[in-house]
C-alpha cells in the first residue's frame, strides 16, 4: 500500500491514473469494493484527484458499474466527512475554523440557501469538495439538505466525469456532451428543489 507522498508523487508525474487502473484489475476479485473505495478515500484526501479515480472505474468496470461505484464511494465519503465534523465540531480546532471570517461567511450562505448552493457546487469536479464538507457540517444547514445535494449533486458530477471521459477539452469541443450534461445538471436541480420544498412543506406540517 502507497503512502500519501507517493501517491501526491504519482499525481504530479501523471501516473496515478495507470496505477488506479493497475490496482482496480488486480483487485478485481473483491468485486465492486476496490471502485467504491476509491472515491471514498478520496473525501479524506482531498490532494487525491477524484476525476482520476472515476474515469479509472469506468475504464476498469465499464460505464454504468463505474458510474455506479464511484457515485456510492464519492456520495458515502462525502456524508461522512459531513457527520465526523458535525459531531467534532465544538472541538478545538474547529471552534478555530468557525471564527475565521471566510469560513463564517460560507457558512452563513449555506444556512440561509440551504441546497441550492451546496447542490451547485457538488454538481462540478474542480469545486474544493473536502471544503464544503468541512464547513457545511460546521454550519446550520440541515442534514436532510446536505444528503439531498450530495446524492443529486455528486451523480451529476460523476456521471459528467465518466460521460466525457479523461478529456476535458472533448467537453468544451463537442457541444453534444456539454448540452446532455447541462440538462441532466437542470433535471437534477429542478427533481432537488422539488423535493427539498416537499420536505420542508412536511417539515412544517409536523410543527404545526
Amino acid at each position: 500500500m502507497p503512502t500519501l507522498e507517493e501517491l501526491k508523487l504519482l499525481a504530479e508525474n501523471d501516473q496515478l491514473f495507470d496505477y488506479a487502473i493497475r490496482q482496480l484489475e488486480r483487485l478485481e476479485r473483491f468485486g465492486p469494493l476496490p471502485g467504491i473505495v476509491l472515491p471514498l478515500i478520496e473525501a479524506f484526501l482531498p490532494v487525491l484527484p477524484l476525476i482520476v479515480f472515476v474515469v479509472a472505474n469506468a475504464v476498469v468496470y465499464g460505464l454504468i458499474k463505474g458510474f455506479l461505484y464511484s457515485w456510492i464511494g464519492a456520495v458515502a465519503g462525502a456524508v461522512l466527512v459531513f457527520l465526523i465534523v458535525r459531531g467534532l465540531g465544538r472541538r478545538r480546532f474547529f471552534r478555530f475554523l468557525r471564527k475565521n471570517r471566510q469560513v463564517k461567511r460560507v457558512m452563513v450562505w449555506f444556512e440561509e440557501h440551504g441546497f441550492g448552493p451546496l447542490f451547485l457546487l457538488m454538481c462540478f469536479p474542480f469545486s474544493p469538495s473536502a471544503i464544503i464538507n468541512v464547513v457545511a457540517g460546521l454550519s446550520g444547514v440541515k442534514t436532510r439538505d446536505f444528503l439531498l445535494a450530495a446524492v443529486l449533486g455528486k451523480s451529476v458530477m460523476i456521471f459528467s466525469i465518466t460521460f466525457v471521459g479523461d478529456s476535458i477539452t472533448s467537453f468544451t469541443s463537442n457541444p453534444v456532451k456539454t448540452i446532455v450534461v447541462l440538462i441532466c445538471i437542470s433535471l437534477f436541480w429542478l427533481l432537488g428543489k422539488y423535493l427539498e420544498q416537499r420536505l420542508a412543506a412536511r417539515a412544517r406540517r409536523k410543527k404545526g
